[in-house]
């Protein structure tokens, strides 16, 4: 195949940033590349800056690892959540569909990814052992109970995720549960419609591993 002439290196050099990005081909590139040409300078100025800021200033709640412009995110800072019931879920993504449907008022826990041997991303990898930590302190501050929702996807990394968190905080006691099976298996939450992941939610069912 021909490698692909451009009349600027500038331009070269935009279309090879652009189409590193995922999903994005090298033609897909070159059309935005162009349409960055034709923008206002200062709109084109305020997009790179929202991603530099995107990249240098964002940061991570320090108690459930959500995308967060403070030490905590807006949902671990609100009075009005429930603290002891929390929601975990594999990446932030899936905390923006759950919070879409307006029906679950806890908080959450980012674990990062799952666990998934042939990527290789194990245990350690993830935000489990922090999980352990927020379950182990909610625990012993008081005898009041304490729910953990496993909100993974259906499929056998999603499952696997699961029993082996609960594997490991099975022993404090709590109540473990998971999302109502009106997902299909496999699917990920970040696809569900709305009504359906509510639905997940209000009548989620005890872990059984």
């Amino acid at each position: 195949m021909l490698k692909e002439r451009y009349p600027s290196k500038l331009l070269e050099d935009a279309v090879e940033a652009i189409s590193s990005l995922p999903g994005v081909g090298k033609r897909s590139a070159l059309r935005l590349a162009l349409h960055f040409m034709r923008q206002p300078q200062e709109n084109v100025h305020r997009f790179a800056e929202a991603i530099l800021h995107l990249r240098d200033d964002v940061r991570y709640c320090s108690t459930c690892m959500m995308i967060s412009d403070g030490e905590k995110c807006s949902i671990c800072s609100d009075s009005s959540r429930d603290t002891r019931t929390i929601c975990v879920v594999s990446d932030v993504r899936d905390v923006m569909s759950i919070e879409n449907t307006g029906q679950f008022h806890g908080l959450y826990h980012v674990l990062g990814g799952i666990i998934s041997p042939i990527a290789g991303i194990g245990p350690s990898d993830l935000t489990i052992g922090e999980l352990v930590q927020r379950v182990a302190a909610l625990r012993s501050e008081s005898d009041a109970p304490v729910e953990i929702i496993l909100a993974l996807s259906g499929d056998v990394e999603g499952e696997t995720t699961a029993f082996y968190i609960y594997r490991q905080i099975e022993k404090f006691g709590i109540k473990v549960s998971t999302l109502a099976r009106g997902l299909g298996f496999g699917d990920d939450l970040e696809y569900a419609d709305q009504l359906t992941l509510g639905r997940s939610i209000v009548n989620r069912q005890e872990f059984r591993p």
